[in-house]
Formats: C-alpha cells, structure tokens, sequence
C-alpha cells in the first residue's frame, strides 16, 4: 500500500513539474536588454499566465548557461560567429537595437553639456588622461567648468556584451586602444575599479564623484545619470536619443546566413550615434521544447513588444527582419 501511494505521489510531483515548466521560460545572459525583456516578460505573463525568469548576468554568463543547458535561452549583445554557434549547437537572431552612452558624475555639469571625443574617451578608460582639466577635454568644452580633479574610471567587472560594444567602438577610433587594449566582453584594464552589470556601473558612477563610466542608455535615464554628448565618425555632435539610434541602423542588414551577427558601431552618417547595438538571443538545438517555448515569449514580444521597447529608447527590429527571424528559427528548431 505504501508503495502504491509512493508511485501515485511520484506521479504527481511529476506532472505538477512538468506543467509548472510549460508556465515557466528561464533565461540568462545579457543586462544590455534587461529593461526591455523584464518589461515584455511582465505583459507576456498578463496576457498568457506564462512566466518569463530572466537573469541579468551578463553576456558571457549566458553563453555559459546555454551552454550547460541550465536555462530555456542565453542572452548576449557579443554576437557568436556562425562557426561558434555551429560547434556548439546553438541558433542565434537579434531582438532589439539600443545604445550606450558615456555617463559622468561631475558637480554642475549637466545632460550633453560635455562632449567627448573617441579618442578622449580611449585616453580616459587607458588612463592617459587623468584628469577632467586636461587640455584635450578642455579643448572640446570652452565653456563647461570642470574641476582639476582626478577620473574616476568604473568599468565593468564582470563577462559583458556591453564592454564587447564599448571596445569595439573604441578600438574603431583609436588605434592605440586597439593596439594595447584590443576589444571583448573581458579586457584587462589599466585603471579604474569594477562594476558588475550595467546596474553595477550606473550605481557606482551615482555614487563616486568625478567618475565616469559606460552603460545601456535605460540605465542612465532610469537613474537620473549625467551622460555625455559624442563626436561620431562623421564629426558631428550627437546626443544619445531615439532618433540617433535609427539612424545607426541605416543600411544594417540582418542575414540569417551569417547568424545574424552585426556590429553597429561606429556607423556613418551625420546623425548616428556612434555606440550602437544589436542585442541576440542563444537557442540550443538539441532541445527543441525549451527553445520552442522561449521562441514563443519572443514571437509574442515581437508582435506585442514595440511600443514598449520605444518607450526604453530601444529600437525595435523592422516588421520584415522579424518574420524572416521567425521563420528561420522555426525551420532550426521544428
């Protein structure tokens, strides 16, 4: 009799689990998108009654656990090659576009009221330039009062797409910084202290005056963070705004081919914002259920997520780049 009531019990943890794990996509990766995938995973779960975990771990912490299969998808704004993704089993697309600004803590100085240039800003993050007095800053802000104080660099201290996009920007504008610094989610940097996640930069960067520091630009507006106005590649001042992040975009093609695997900085145009990003979603092969889940909360928040996302200052995907994602995804995991 015990016996038999132990089995009906097994049998009745395990269609419990199994129905909570229809009701339940978790996934890991990237703090790039966290204010948009936290905000679609809120109205996915009021209009399905499916919840959406998602940790903000950073983009290298959700390749891992993709990898480890650990959770339903990974996030990461460092894109994997088509043979990375290849050798490992995984599928990959893009959800949204964002930016990244350049934030600072300086007594008086208020929003785009400092420019700064690629170049200064290598120098600053190598610590070259260690002051906000330098001649150089100066040079490029006559009539911003800035203090003869030493920088305070946060960077991040963790395995970051974010710090990927940065790097990469950066060693596009100087060839000193990619000579000596080189780009990726993880460098070794020559000063500064550490931030985990955007979160952790934007906190520390609130905290610590004279500091400066990188993050996605919901993270600086959310908490009232000072961000700068940049030189872009055609010379001209841009502030970091929704129109700015569009214009980057111009010309962008997304290829299934490739894994969809574009950068974004940089780009030409008098307009564009020069830190500009795709954000990518990690899908295993090998478990069909799990990425068909997932697929759907992302299918969901393509059709119902834009409005939302503009609302963050991200740039949603063209209606014609999210079908063929759609349909090329289905075709992997079917």
């Amino acid at each position: 009799m015990l016996k038999k009531l132990l089995v009906i019990l097994s049998l009745l943890v395990f269609s419990v689990s199994v129905y909570a794990n229809d009701k339940v996509v978790t996934g890991a990766g990237a703090s790039f998108p966290y204010p948009v995938y936290s905000t679609w995973a809120y109205m996915y779960k009021q209009a399905t009654g499916v919840s959406v975990n998602y940790q903000s771990i950073g983009s290298g912490g959700g390749i891992k656990q993709i990898s480890a299969k650990t959770v339903d998808f990974g996030a990461t704004d460092d894109p994997l090659t088509v043979e990375t993704l290849k050798s490992s089993n995984l599928v990959q697309f893009p959800t949204v576009i964002g930016g990244i600004v350049v934030i600072v803590n300086i007594d008086g100085v208020k929003n785009n009221e400092l420019t700064l240039s690629g170049e200064i800003i290598s120098s600053i993050f190598m610590g070259n330039i260690k002051t906000w007095s330098d001649p150089a800053i100066k040079k490029l802000n006559p009539n911003v009062k800035l203090p003869a104080t030493k920088i305070t660099v946060v960077h991040r201290s963790d395995s970051s797409g974010t710090t990927a996009v940065f790097t990469n920007y950066l060693s596009g504008v100087s060839s000193d910084w990619k000579n000596k610094m080189g780009s990726g989610k993880s460098i070794d940097w020559t000063t500064g202290i550490g931030g985990k996640g955007n979160d952790g930069v934007a906190a520390s960067v609130k905290q610590i005056k004279n500091s400066i520091g990188y993050v996605e630009y919901s993270y600086a507006s959310q908490n009232g963070i000072v961000y700068a106005t940049l030189i872009n590649k055609a010379g001209k001042k841009v502030t970091a705004n929704y129109e700015s992040f569009v214009a980057a975009t111009k010309g962008v093609v997304f290829d299934s081919k490739k894994g969809y695997n574009v950068w974004l900085t940089n780009a030409s145009g008098d307009k564009s914002y020069p830190i500009v990003a795709g954000t990518f979603i990690l899908l295993r092969l090998d478990d069909k259920k799990a990425s068909a889940k997932a697929l759907k909360f992302f299918e969901w928040s393509f059709a119902n997520g834009d409005d939302y996302a503009k609302k963050l200052l991200y740039v949603p995907l063209p209606a014609t780049v999210k079908a063929d994602i759609l349909k090329y995804i289905k075709s992997k995991i079917k």
